[in-house]
């Protein structure tokens, strides 16, 4: 007897948990509509999502992308979702997703026919952000900035042109790196005029010797050089200065970069003074 009211009290904790369940289940089902896409072949939904993509509905398209890479883990579908992915985070200003989606999709399938494609539009991704660290510049305390993203770009199109040569995006690639290698050379410079506003020569100093060293073919290395002469004689480094000068001189004969530099510190001074 004592067995068979153990058998029915179970039974019975069994229906009471199976009612709790379909209970549930119904609530749920009340409460949440039928997702339209259940059934859609993988070319509906990428069609789908391109659709919405070119109305710039990048969040819906995402949400289909999502779903054709669930529904279809293996193969062509869930890696040109991954890529569609990166690029609707990125037209949607979304960089930090946009990265993650793209650096994933590199990761997981390094030998991909479209490989060159991933390298360019992640050099997008980041090139479009230093355009806008350059852009308001200005606006912040320079020494707080770094063009970090302008360099991750300039190394991604260059791992895109030695790998690449012969991509389609290679031509485009190379003039951004020409752009951007002389935005990185402009940065630093407005960091190094920021440290000799502010009498730090060994700063401004430092900041022009990496534009130099770095950015040889860049414009900004005549006012480089102009700078690190006068934060030499600021600092009494007499050789180091003259060492600078006749570089100038050599390089840039006619170069007025010097007399904009020491107009420039005479104008702080007169402001401080005042």
């Amino acid at each position: 007897m004592a067995i068979i009211r153990v058998m029915k009290s179970n039974a019975f904790r069994l229906r009471a948990t199976l009612a709790a369940i379909v209970v549930a289940l119904a609530a749920c089902s009340a409460s949440d509509p039928p997702d339209p896409t259940i059934g859609w072949s993988p070319d509906r939904l990428y069609a789908e999502a391109k659709d919405e993509m070119s109305m710039a509905n990048y969040t819906r398209a995402i949400e289909l992308l999502e779903k054709l890479e669930s529904r279809y883990p293996f193969g062509r579908w869930a890696q040109q979702a991954q890529i569609e992915i990166a690029w609707a985070h990125y037209k949607d200003g979304e960089r930090a997703s946009a990265l993650a989606a793209i650096d994933r999709f590199i990761r997981l399938h390094p030998e991909h026919s479209a490989m060159d494609y991933a390298l360019y539009l992640k050099g997008l991704i980041n090139f479009n952000e230093q355009q806008g660290i350059l852009a308001w510049l200005g606006s912040q305390d320079l020494a707080e900035r770094d063009l970090q993203a302008a360099r991750e770009a300039f190394d991604t199109f260059k791992d895109l042109v030695t790998r690449y040569p012969e991509s389609k995006y290679t031509p485009d690639a190379e003039a951004r790196m020409s752009y951007l290698l002389n935005s990185m050379a402009r940065g630093e410079m407005l960091i190094a005029r920021y440290y000799l506003q502010r009498g730090a020569y060994v700063a401004a100093a430092n900041r022009a010797q990496s534009v130099i060293r770095q950015y040889q073919q860049a414009p900004a290395v005549e006012d480089a050089l102009a700078i690190l002469v006068h934060a030499y004689d600021k600092l009494g480094i007499d050789d180091l200065r003259d060492d600078s000068k006749r570089v100038l001189d050599r390089n840039f004969p006619e170069s007025e970069a010097l007399a904009q530099v020491l107009a420039d510190d005479d104008r702080r001074w007169w402001q401080v003074w005042r």
